[in-house]
């Protein structure tokens, strides 16, 4: 038996509509390409947050663990140059013969002694913080940085009352004034910046103590 062409025509149609709305349907579709997956994060523990942060005993203890450092390197090389300056027969006279030379090593020396007393202080912060040693080391210092300035700023008020400058019996030493400004001045931001750097490392080298323990234990 023969199909109408109605049926046919009626067939193709509803083959071209499905067509083209299938079309429609799939320009509408947007492809999202696959992202990469997301970096866990590795949970903390709540409690071991309220451990964190700056802690003013750690600090304090690391500075005054530094001044005492200060004082033991202190003893320590001037042992050192007295020893050597008996084998070598450096006198007074020689060092007034070369003021330059024995100014730069003295500013040197007590510039890597402070430096090395504030890497000794910080660690021993970090340690006793356990968490967040630099900001630990950090604070060493600056209770260095405050200490310094309240003293430096009695001493004026004493010096301002008593005069006590002009009767401290100072050293002739055989330098231009601007030349011993300048020396200052780069010595003093020599240590401004050593002892800050070398606090915030000690500091985080004493949280290494305590990160590998809990890597043993993890």
């Amino acid at each position: 038996m023969q199909v109408p062409d109605d049926a046919d025509t009626t067939s193709t149609q509803r083959y071209e509509e499905a067509r083209a709305a299938a079309h429609r349907a799939m320009s509408n579709v947007t492809i999202i390409p696959d992202q990469p997956p997301a970096p866990v994060q590795p949970e903390v523990d709540p409690d071991l947050l309220a451990y964190r942060g700056f802690k003013f005993g750690a600090a304090f203890f690391g500075w005054l663990i530094s001044m005492a450092m200060f004082v033991v390197l202190s003893l320590a090389v001037a042992a050192a140059a007295l020893g050597t300056a008996e084998i070598l027969d450096y006198t007074r006279a020689d060092a007034e013969a070369q003021p330059g030379a024995a100014g730069i090593t003295a500013a040197a020396v007590a510039v890597l002694t402070l430096t090395l007393a504030f890497y000794f202080g910080g660690y021993v912060a970090g340690r006793l913080a356990r968490f967040d040693g630099g900001r630990n080391g950090f604070g060493v210092w600056m209770f260095a940085f405050l200490f310094s300035v309240l003293a430096a700023g009695v001493a004026a008020l004493l010096n301002n009352q008593y005069d006590l400058v002009d009767e401290v019996n100072r050293p002739d030493v055989p330098l231009a004034t601007d030349t011993i400004t300048t020396g200052g001045i780069v010595a003093a931001a020599a240590l401004v910046v050593l002892t800050l750097l070398f606090s915030i490392v000690g500091g985080m080298a004493g949280r290494r103590y305590h990160d590998k323990i809990d890597r043993l234990l993890d």
